[in-house]
């Protein structure tokens, strides 16, 4: 297509529940797009204006759907994300979510949400530049910060979202049993195909369900 029509009238009507997901949603494309090792400086602009504009409005959209220019802005968010994401790519999160989404039918970006920060700490160090430059797009760091706190400072920052929109830290549809299958379509996924910045073969990727399976002190509601 030569035109995307971004109207933000036509998302007044969307429950705060699913503003707050497909807005995670589009958080994860930038993140995942940002960090990855097959990035442009198109790419790269893009993840990082994406990632400011769902800052800035994604709490205003959840707070008050009829506020248009926050709803606005989180199409242009979402049409940002979708430029870095479909030329530089996803990664882990995206994968072990589609697998879940596939075998138990959770709402793609409800399960992003979960995972996204999960994810981030599982990669360390090797992320921390490109997470001290989305922690400044963001607004929860600056420039003079070490990349570590400016790093741990954006992944904290995603948790709090997430928690202020009710999103928890578990999956409870999740069956132990499931659980060598699950990692085994995410690694078919995922391996080689996304550009992820470390990486891990199907064993590796049970820890993540194991996590998710775990008793929290919050609800996968929104």
């Amino acid at each position: 297509p030569r035109y995307a029509v971004l109207d933000p009238k036509v998302t007044i009507t969307l429950p705060a529940s699913i503003t707050a997901t497909t807005g995670m949603d589009a958080l994860t494309h930038a993140v995942e797009a940002y960090i990855g090792n097959s990035t442009t400086p198109g790419t790269r602009k893009d993840a990082l204006m994406a990632t400011e504009l769902i800052f800035n409005n994604l709490d205003r959209a959840y707070t008050n759907g009829s506020d248009t220019t926050a709803r606005k802005n989180m199409l242009k968010a979402a049409y940002y994300a979708g430029c870095a994401f479909t030329k530089s790519y996803v990664g882990y999160v995206h994968a072990v979510a589609h697998s879940l989404g596939g075998e138990y039918n959770v709402p793609h970006g409800l399960a992003n949400a979960v995972i996204l920060p999960m994810v981030l700490e599982s990669y360390g160090e090797s992320i921390y530049t490109k997470l001290h430059d989305l922690a400044i797009a963001a607004g929860v760091a600056d420039k003079d910060m070490p990349d570590e706190t400016a790093a741990k400072a954006f992944i904290q920052a995603v948790k709090d979202m997430k928690a202020r929109f009710n999103i928890g830290d578990t999956i409870p549809e999740i069956k132990a049993e499931d659980i060598p299958k699950l990692a085994g379509y995410a690694d078919k996924e995922a391996n080689p195909l996304y550009p992820v910045p470390v990486l891990m073969d199907a064993k590796t990727l049970e820890q993540f369900y194991y996590k998710l399976m775990k008793d929290n002190t919050h609800e996968n509601e929104v």
